[in-house]
């Protein structure tokens, strides 16, 4: 199963990016972000993945959830599943109405280059978690 985040802005080469790029190079199975210029529009999905929406309004998950959620979609046949990071005044209503999951990271806002660097990290752990990796619990 490949990930892919698409997300508003530039990240340029500051910390935040290089820890976003440390986390998704761990990732065996393939992950990536798509930036995507603030006039634009996220593309349609591929098919055979899931759409997940980061937002306030969504449901936290533990990270046990998270793995278990996205283990289920592998084994179900899923082989893309996309993050969606939205523009600084949030997702449209119907951005959040089709996604497969709305997904909080917690109840706090994050700036956008932190939340990308939080979903690396969770989408690493995830896959340790799914792989039997110490990584989640060393």
């Amino acid at each position: 199963m490949k990930f892919s985040i698409l997300a508003y802005g530039k990240a340029g080469r500051g910390a935040e990016s290089e820890l976003v790029d440390r986390y998704l190079k761990r990732i065996p199975w393939g992950a990536s972000v798509i930036e995507l210029a603030e006039s634009a529009t996220f593309p349609p999905a591929p098919a055979n993945s899931r759409t997940v929406v980061l937002d306030e309004r969504g449901k936290a998950l533990s990270s046990e959830a998270f793995a278990q959620r996205l283990g289920q979609w592998r084994d179900g046949g899923v082989r893309d599943v996309r993050f969606l990071l939205g523009p600084a005044d949030g997702h449209k209503a119907e951005t959040r109405d089709t996604a497969d999951l709305v997904l909080a990271l917690g109840p706090a806002t994050w700036p956008h280059l932190l939340a990308r660097a939080m979903l690396a990290e969770q989408l690493y752990r995830a896959f340790s978690i799914l792989t039997g990796h110490p990584y989640h619990r060393e």
